[in-house]
């Protein structure tokens, strides 16, 4: 008897964008695989998402499977360009061993929660700092 067995199907791990006000803030939460080939519209996502509010930009990495270095230099542009208002929380097993391995939680403003992301005080201004 011959039984020919299918594998099931991998789940679908296409990038996903959603977005959600909160907390005077706004939530970008990702979900999927981050690479090369479907990034591009990221960095737009974010600069939109950094557009349509004045408090924090908190970028939800709990959904994410995979990310590589193409992942990592969007953010790197991201925070770049809109400064520490840019928060990453809730890192996958996967996306903290890549923050880890790089170094980039040195780099990049990353808390536990979206919550503890959102809570957390933005820095003083260079000409606002107490003597």
């Amino acid at each position: 008897m011959s039984s020919a067995q299918s594998s099931p199907r991998p789940a679908d791990r296409s990038l996903q964008i959603r977005q959600r006000p909160e907390g005077g803030g706004i939530v970008v939460s990702l979900g999927g695989d981050l690479d090369l080939e479907n990034i591009t519209p990221l960095g737009p996502a974010l600069s939109d998402a950094a557009a349509s509010v004045s408090g924090p930009v908190v970028v939800d990495l709990s959904g994410v499977g995979f990310a590589d270095s193409s992942t990592v230099n969007v953010f790197l542009q991201a925070y770049g360009a809109i400064g520490p208002r840019l928060r990453f929380a809730a890192l996958s097993p996967f996306v903290e061993r890549l923050f880890g391995l790089i170094g980039l939680q040195s780099a990049l403003p990353v808390h536990e929660t979206v919550a503890e992301a959102l809570a957390a005080p933005l820095p003083a201004p260079d000409g606002d700092r107490a003597p």
